[in-house]
């Protein structure tokens, strides 16, 4: 079993100072962000009234990731999530595949955060913008993952605030019209599986409960109890506010809006609320970089302990306890990536990523436990990851490919350098 925490000889262990609430917070502030602000339109074009259905698709995956999760976090509460994960269950390739899926993907998706955070502040400087979240957001981080947790708490409540307000307004309004979820959007089926291949984005935060594992008290109780309680309280949310908005704008309306949640008010009107919804918007994706942020820091740590990234990676800081090496690299190259490149394309790739490390962690699961009853959320979880994977956009599902042979041939090179 891996080593965690301060049971670590080398001294290169984290604190634990995370509880159930904390935890759930964390996955909260992952999940219930930008993604609920951005991601239902894109997804309404694609499967037009059969959003709820993408939905509850989506929903039903990451909940078998979830439980999946759930099992293998409290057996390894070790940093790294799922590298751990498959390193332990599958083999050194398959935890090291996981990890470069979730390093790679979830960058891109920090950038992706960052310049969403400058696009609804100052839309003429995005990327100025997009920069100093990035340091400020770092630099948070590097005070300790206490002070983390307590910030994302913050965000958490303004963005759960802004989005009732949104739900009340809309279906307090009287251009509601019924929700009826069935199969009509232009692509039929494959729509809904695009769709709930882009929803999963928006739940895919849950992972990191898992990847902060040896910063969490008690994790073989408290992540078990934190993951579907995290995921839990943001499918409620999503669902109220898709159905609310769907209620106002109709799948067609919906699926031409660029700020869903800003439109739909002013459709239901009340167009003083627009600022307040931009504002919410923009506390929602910082609450998701400062989460990401955290989770991949997490993972190169582990990475960086196994040697698959620069050893210097696993440094631990003696005073702050966070990996600080790690949180610079990361936020260094996030905010090079933010200050020049568009990444609004890299959704869909950080999807797919995504999706890949949870099949990896879904694989590791299955070998838990030989009992046919044990195995069957591992299967659905696995085979949901593979189905939704394979439904995103080609251009996404051909570039993380790439990646992940790119991955994959570094790995050998580094295996063959090792036995010379």
């Amino acid at each position: 079993m891996a080593q965690s925490g301060a049971h670590r000889p080398d001294g290169m262990g984290l604190r634990r100072t995370l509880g159930v609430r904390d935890a759930v917070v964390v996955g909260l502030g992952s999940m219930v962000g930008a993604g609920i602000f951005a991601a239902l339109g894109p997804a309404a074009r694609t499967a037009g009234s059969g959003l709820l259905i993408g939905l509850a698709v989506a929903a039903v995956i990451a909940y078998c990731n979830a439980m999946s999760s759930a099992r293998l976090a409290a057996l390894y509460p070790a940093s790294g999530g799922t590298y751990v994960y498959g390193r332990e269950r599958l083999g050194a390739f398959w935890g090291y595949l996981a990890g470069w899926s979730f390093v790679v993907g979830k960058i891109a998706s920090c950038a992706a955060m960052a310049l969403t955070v400058g696009a609804y502040v100052w839309p003429g400087q995005a990327h100025a913008v997009a920069v100093a979240a990035v340091v400020a957001l770092t630099a948070v981080n590097y005070g300790g993952v206490h002070k983390s947790a307590l910030l994302t708490r913050v965000i958490v409540a303004v963005v759960l605030a802004v989005l009732a307000a949104v739900v009340v307004v809309c279906l307090a309004s009287g251009t509601v019209g019924a929700v009826r979820p069935a199969v009509g959007g232009p692509d039929g089926f494959a729509g809904v599986f695009q769709a709930a291949g882009l929803l999963f984005f928006a739940f895919a935060g849950y992972a990191r409960i898992a990847t902060l594992g040896e910063e969490v008290r008690e994790p073989a109780r408290t992540i078990p109890r934190a993951i579907p309680l995290a995921l839990a309280v943001a499918l409620v949310v999503y669902a109220a506010v898709a159905v609310a908005v769907l209620s106002v704008l109709g799948p067609d309306g919906l699926g031409r809006a660029t700020a869903p949640l800003a439109d739909a008010v002013r459709a239901a009107g009340v167009p003083g609320l627009v600022p307040v919804v931009r504002v919410g918007a923009a506390v929602a994706a910082l609450g998701s970089l400062l989460a990401l942020v955290l989770g991949v820091s997490r993972t190169t740590l582990a990475m960086a302990r196994d040697r698959h990234l620069p050893g210097a990676l696993a440094a631990v800081h003696p005073r702050f306890q966070v990996p600080h090496r790690a949180e610079l690299a990361v936020g260094a190259v996030v905010a090079a990536l933010a200050a020049t490149v568009d990444v609004r394309g890299a959704i869909g790739f950080s999807s797919f990523g995504v999706l890949v490390y949870y099949a990896i962690a879904n694989a590791s699961a299955w070998t838990l436990s030989s009992a046919p009853a044990s195995r069957v959320v591992p299967v659905v979880g696995l085979l949901g990851c593979v189905v939704l994977a394979g439904a995103l956009p080609g251009v996404s599902v051909g570039v993380g490919t790439g990646v992940l042979c790119v991955g994959a041939a570094a790995y050998g090179v580094r295996r063959r350098i090792t036995r010379r």
